[in-house]
């Protein structure tokens, strides 16, 4: 029994003073994005991550391009690992643009984040809003937003 530890007590505010050390270091790190696009839209949407990057942004996203088809054999699967990483996010991020509206995965994407609690922001290019604004942007009510204005919307 016993030993020279310093009690239990000691030992129970030390995890106490570590697990709050823990969540003032989180909320001052990076928020978690989980961005949604269009496969067509994979160099685009990784010139704007860098853009991000080159701007210091405490931004981190978080994808990983679906190139499946909706229905095929794998797409269960898939579902279930996009849904764990839409889970460990703080926001879902859609880059909008004359593909989306086409994208099933997208759709999917954000009405998997809609349904986990998670806040949706659409955002599109400097460029200006897409020619076809998918019709799930306006029936969700999601906010839409310039790239460039992003940042101020994730703070």
């Amino acid at each position: 029994m016993g030993g020279g530890s310093g009690g239990g007590w000691n030992t129970l505010g030390n995890i106490s003073a570590l697990e709050e050390k823990a969540k003032r270091s989180l909320q001052g790190g990076k928020r978690n994005v989980f961005i949604s696009f269009a496969t067509e839209d994979l160099n685009e949407v990784n010139l704007l991550r860098a853009q991000a990057k080159n701007d210091n942004s405490d931004i981190e996203f978080n994808d990983h391009s679906v190139r499946v088809p909706y229905k095929s054999e794998r797409a269960d699967y898939i579902r279930q690992k996009i849904t764990e990483r839409i889970e460990r996010s703080s926001i879902c991020v859609v880059h909008i643009s004359d593909n989306t509206a086409q994208s099933r995965w997208v759709k999917w994407e954000v009405e998997k984040s809609l349904s986990l609690g998670k806040t949706v922001i659409a955002t599109h290019t400097k460029d200006g809003k897409p020619s076809k604004m998918p019709e799930w942007v306006s029936s969700n009510g999601l906010k839409v937003v310039k790239w460039s204005k992003l940042p101020n919307e994730l703070k």
